[in-house]
């Protein structure tokens, strides 16, 4: 499965693509960050966002899309910015058809370093162990987009299972519904 991690931001977009499989080595494909001027118009830096992202897209060609899931933050401002830039990711990937999960901060935290409050020095660095790199991934923002893609790919198989026990247990009320 390969996968490409996007860490939301309207400023600094991060970006990791991870390949592998739940129980065995991952490799990292890339990482990165599509920047935005600050000083730019607001839409002008989304369309810079969704060149990026399709760019990312093009080059490497992800199974699936794993972004961070927007949570509430003091300032409005940059969760709108974060928000705005979290939903341009997902329509990239949708108009590819390819799927798009959302996984929140703590999630990806606790998938990765055990613990769901960890900051962001354990994050990259337990990144860095997980696929054998020389050092972290700078800025936070881009190990951050790999963590993503870590914690779907370890998730991914667990969250399958359930979405098909779900479906035939519906499946099989139906079926008793019709007799």
């Amino acid at each position: 499965m390969r996968v490409l991690g996007v860490d939301p931001g309207l400023t600094r977009l991060g970006v990791g693509v991870v390949e592998g499989v739940a129980g065995r080595p991952l490799a990292m494909r890339g990482v990165g960050v599509v920047r935005t001027p600050a000083d730019a118009d607001t839409a002008v830096r989304l369309v810079a966002v969704e060149r990026g992202v399709e760019e990312w897209l093009d080059a490497h060609r992800p199974d699936v899309v794993a972004v961070e899931r927007v949570f509430s933050q003091h300032n409005v401002r940059t969760v709108m910015g974060t928000a705005q830039a979290s939903a341009v990711a997902m329509l990239c990937a949708a108009r590819r058809g390819l799927p798009v999960v959302l996984h929140t901060p703590s999630e990806v935290k606790a998938a990765v370093t055990g613990s769901g409050r960890a900051d962001k020095a354990q994050v990259g660095a337990m990144v860095t162990r997980l696929l054998r790199l020389d050092a972290p991934p700078k800025p936070a923002d881009a190990a951050d987009a790999l963590a993503l893609a870590i914690c779907h790919i370890w998730r991914a198989p667990a969250t399958n299972r359930l979405q098909q026990a779900v479906a035939a247990q519906v499946a099989a009320q139906r079926a008793g519904k019709g007799r």
